[in-house]
């Protein structure tokens, strides 16, 4: 039983010559009897040529043409410098845009979300610039960082105020979501008039796309955001580390704490930081984040990314060189290390989230933690890496040791499963093996244990998962079924007061889960999901519960199914992570618009009732600094405690 949804994912740019572009696709599936991803895009499978790519039926098909219109006074061609101060018109080697498909959810229609990065290498100044998508049937759902309009399928996308103009070496990111593409997605791409800015660079027309981890002049969208200042950073502390006991989770002097907190992605897709921060200033958005009354940020990240960093070949991270002048010349690495810092100084905690094997935002689709590229060593050298550079840090005081293990019955080693083998599919075992690689390092950090998607109805008869027959399992969201713990629970041996099992659960805007069906209730959610896969491990007070994602549209059929979800985490204070403060989720939304300035008042309160909060003051989980600088948050000593 397999209705998962599909996914593709595109990007598009133009390389040497005409009509030759980079055309990636990538196809994923992320829950059994369904389930979406939740993450921006990125390519991973290159083709030359004009052409299409056809998925499967009902998914989106690309091909282009990828056309630059010469709109302006004369043509610049490859390798040509043109005179300073003179006009001309960039060509389709220096000009161009990337276009992904970063998401894609829903049937009848389908919506798919493209991230657009227009890169001007022309030596010039590009002032004002016209795109045009051929979407066939498509109508407009939202767009950031443009002005859109659909005539006659084709979308026209123009630019905004702080956007208009691209200078040269510099990028525009914009976006925006669709329903019911029919068209090949091929476009034009037209620049205005153009100024050469001084001198222009002999090699700026190479054609070459610009790599994912490339920051090189991202000016595009100035203005968008006013720099915040950065706070004084406080020295590292080793006081505010938390264990558990039964089902809670306590300080080191006893006082029961509730970790209410969100995602910020990017660190796994691509772009080497936070995505969004090509539009938001980092300063204002952690200070927004923990003036918002959340105390913990859990941050997705890529295995292949750290094992970068830990030997010493930090990539670039892209960002906004405008809006964030002050992270540049800082290395991906060292960007952490200042998010780390400006977390530690708002009072805001992170958990560090192995979200893939690989850099890659459909990362997350592949089953299990290794892939051809990435080992088991890798994976476990990365986490202990990590763990033991921030030893002395308790601004990290959680592992979640990898996003979302999964894999259907027929597809036999490639699917996680969960018993009591040394199967390298195992994720139980490797879990324990994985959290070992963290303790050595670092034996005060909490230890996040996510589920698998299949279960054997009969241990007895399937306990090593060899029956490809559906019917034979428990299915649930990937990560969601932790059915295995009353069988087969993880053992950290002196270390099990560090463990903490985290399942994730969606609503149907995502997919529609047979326990969507009908008018289901908060207790039919209980009865036909919730319980069994995992509410039973805190009812037992065998370990605490962090609900790692939970979140989506403040719309039907989402909303039921959130509420439901909110009164759960409320009535038995439930740890958690709301997805998410990006707006690029597509299936979901995130905390702030597309501008990922503006925050969602209408989501913003909606959560905010199951942030812990105090007399009106929200809690922090440091015992020095208060959360967040706006007065409205308290430190852990001044708390009361659940």
């Amino acid at each position: 039983m397999d209705n998962s949804k599909k996914k593709l994912l595109i990007a598009i740019g133009s390389t040497v010559a005409a009509g030759v572009l980079l055309l990636a696709v990538i196809l994923g599936t992320r829950g059994s009897a369904g389930g979406a991803v939740t993450d921006s895009g990125s390519a991973a499978v290159a083709q030359t040529g004009a052409g299409a790519v056809q998925g499967s039926a009902g998914e989106l098909v690309a091909s282009q043409t990828g056309d630059v219109t010469q709109s302006a006074d004369a043509a610049v061609t490859a390798g040509q410098t043109p005179a300073a101060g003179g006009t001309g018109a960039v060509n389709n080697n220096s000009f161009y845009a990337e276009i992904k498909s970063a998401n894609s959810w829903g049937e009848s229609p389908v919506f798919n979300q493209l991230d657009i990065k227009l890169v001007n290498k022309s030596g010039m100044d590009v002032n004002g610039w016209t795109l045009a998508i051929n979407v066939g049937d498509a109508k407009i759902d939202s767009g950031w960082s443009g002005n859109y309009s659909i005539s006659g399928g084709v979308l026209t996308v123009t630019g905004v105020d702080y956007n208009n103009t691209i200078t040269s070496g510099s990028n525009a990111d914009i976006g925006v979501i669709l329903s019911g593409i029919t068209g090949d997605l091929s476009y034009t791409l037209t620049a205005g008039s153009t100024t050469v800015s001084g001198t222009a660079n002999n090699n700026s027309n190479s054609g070459n796309n610009q790599t994912a981890n490339s920051n090189a002049g991202n000016g595009g969208n100035q203005g968008n955001a006013q720099t915040g200042a950065a706070l004084p950073v406080p020295a590292p502390t080793t006081d505010d580390w938390l264990h558990t006991d039964g089902n809670g989770i306590y300080d080191k002097n006893g006082k029961q704490v509730w970790l209410t907190g969100c995602n910020w992605f990017g660190y796994n897709t691509g772009t080497n930081t936070f995505d969004g921060l090509w539009a938001c200033d980092l300063n204002n958005s952690i200070k927004g984040i923990a003036d918002h009354g959340f105390n913990l940020l859990r941050v997705p990240i890529s295995a292949e990314l750290i094992l970068q960093w830990k030997n010493g070949k930090a990539p670039e991270a892209n960002f906004n060189q405008a809006t964030n002048s002050y992270l540049v010349g800082m290395n991906s690495l060292e960007i952490f290390d200042y998010v780390v810092g400006q977390c530690r100084a708002n009072g805001l905690k992170i958990m560090l989230d192995i979200h893939s094997a690989e850099t890659n935002a459909s990362g997350h689709t592949v089953n299990l933690w290794y892939t051809d590229k990435i080992t088991t060593a890798d994976y476990e050298a990365a986490l202990a890496w990590m763990a033991d550079r921030y030893k002395n840090d308790d601004t990290i005081i959680a592992f979640d040791l990898k996003n979302e293990p999964h894999g259907k019955p027929n597809e036999g080693t490639s699917a996680a499963v969960w018993n009591d083998s040394t199967a390298a599919n195992n994720w139980k075992y490797e879990a324990e093996r994985a959290a070992a690689a963290v303790l050595a390092k670092n034996p005060n950090v909490l230890i996040m244990v996510e589920g698998t998607e299949i279960y054997p109805k009969n241990i007895a008869t399937n306990g090593d998962f060899h029956s490809t027959d559906s019917a034979d399992y428990y299915f649930n969201w990937w990560g969601g079924n932790l059915r295995g713990v009353a069988d087969y629970p993880v053992n950290l041996g002196k270390y099990n007061d560090k463990l903490v099992y985290s399942p994730h659960d969606y609503g149907p805007t995502v997919y529609e889960q047979p326990w969507f069906s009908g008018n289901y209730t908060y207790d039919s959610l209980m009865k036909d999901c919730w319980h069994d896969n995992w509410f039973y491990i805190h009812e037992n007070g065998t370990a605490p519960l962090l609900i790692g994602e939970w979140g989506g549209y403040m719309t039907e059929p989402n909303i039921t199914w959130m509420t439901y979800m909110r009164q759960l985490i409320s009535k038995n204070h439930l740890n958690h992570t709301f997805w998410c403060f990006n707006a690029n989720s597509g299936d979901t939304g995130g905390l702030v618009k597309d501008d990922f300035i503006t925050w969602d008042t209408e989501k913003y309160n909606f959560v905010k009732e199951v942030l812990w909060q105090e007399n009106g003051k929200f809690v922090g989980l440091d015992h020095q600094i208060p959360l967040g600088t706006a007065g409205n948050g308290i430190t852990l000593t001044d708390a009361k405690g659940l």
